[in-house]
């Protein structure tokens, strides 16, 4: 039996410079000095588990009040503008590791709110990227993550809409698509001579999507797969859920206790990949915790 890793498979650029950061920081820090992250670092529960080894600790909002013997770590993800401005007035120092995509988006919406315009995001409202967006607009930005949630919008003033920089690019773009033909609509219903103004900007990370026909491909060529995430991974589910539809004999796996032998009962190739927040050696663990379960047959001696 051949297993294989996928080599799109882990970190996105994103995630590997905020573990820079946090270890970078780690390292440095002066005796007594504690390093927090507001929050899980990322939706992976091992590698997460390592940082703290490596003395990181998470904590949340409620705690920043007894953070002040050393730094704040703001994970990838990001947060609204009313997180910096109560660290600052507990003197809090924080260390900003936001991704770069996430900080660009937060900026565009923030733009856009200020000039009057309605924000839409395509999201999950409980997701701290998502918090953090809509935080850009005190709070009034509209969060929706289904087409039939699109009646919320009040499609008689100006709107953008947006998206968390993990979801589904053809759920957003069905979205956009629906929002057209109804503000089409209200302009021939109502004689109107001008649409109200529309944007839809599209700001799924290139990277998550960029990976859809990489991951089908290697799907495609292995007798199952093995798809290595945190369940609380929305970009896990994603790629999970892309991976299963390229080949239904894939199973979702957070750590090795997860693995079942009966899987690999007759199976001669395994394929492995995993989230942008799945680390690479928790895969080549995987890895070989799967070849000790199921090893090679030995030739019989003549």
């Amino acid at each position: 039996m051949t297993v294989t890793i996928d080599k799109s498979a882990g970190f996105c650029w994103g995630v590997i410079r905020t573990i820079d950061i946090a270890e970078s920081e780690l390292e440095s820090l002066q005796p007594g000095e504690q390093l927090y992250v507001l929050g899980d670092i990322i939706h992976n529960p091992m590698e997460i588990e390592r940082l703290r080894k490596k003395g990181l600790k998470t904590i949340q909002h409620a705690d920043l009040p007894g953070a002040t013997n050393g730094k704040v770590l703001i994970r990838a993800h990001g947060e609204p503008p009313s997180t910096f401005t109560e660290a600052g007035a507990l003197g809090v120092r924080l260390v900003d590791a936001t991704c770069p995509v996430v900080w660009k988006v937060q900026e565009r919406i923030r733009k856009f709110y200020e000039k009057g315009f309605q924000v839409v995001i395509y999201g999950k409202k409980d997701h701290a990227e998502v918090i953090g967006l809509v935080g850009q607009t005190n709070g009034e930005a509209i969060v929706i993550k289904s087409l039939d949630e699109i009646s919320r919008i009040d499609l008689s003033k100006p709107t953008v809409l947006f998206s968390q920089t993990t979801m589904d690019k053809e759920t957003f773009y069905q979205i956009r698509n629906a929002l057209r033909e109804r503000i089409q609509e209200l302009v021939v219903d109502s004689f109107e001579e001008q649409a109200v103004e529309f944007h839809a900007k599209d700001t799924i990370c290139g990277q998550v999507f960029g990976r859809d026909k990489k991951l089908q491909e290697f799907a495609h060529q292995n007798d199952i797969m093995i798809f290595v995430a945190g369940h609380n991974s929305s970009n896990g589910k994603v790629l999970f859920h892309i991976c299963e539809a390229a080949n239904p004999r894939t199973y979702f796996v957070e750590t090795e206790r997860d693995l079942d032998p009966k899987w690999f009962e007759g199976i001669r190739t395994v394929g492995i990949s995993g989230a942008t927040s799945t680390p690479q050696w928790l895969m080549e663990h995987i890895k070989g915790r799967i070849e000790q379960m199921v090893p090679d047959p030995q030739p019989v001696a003549s």
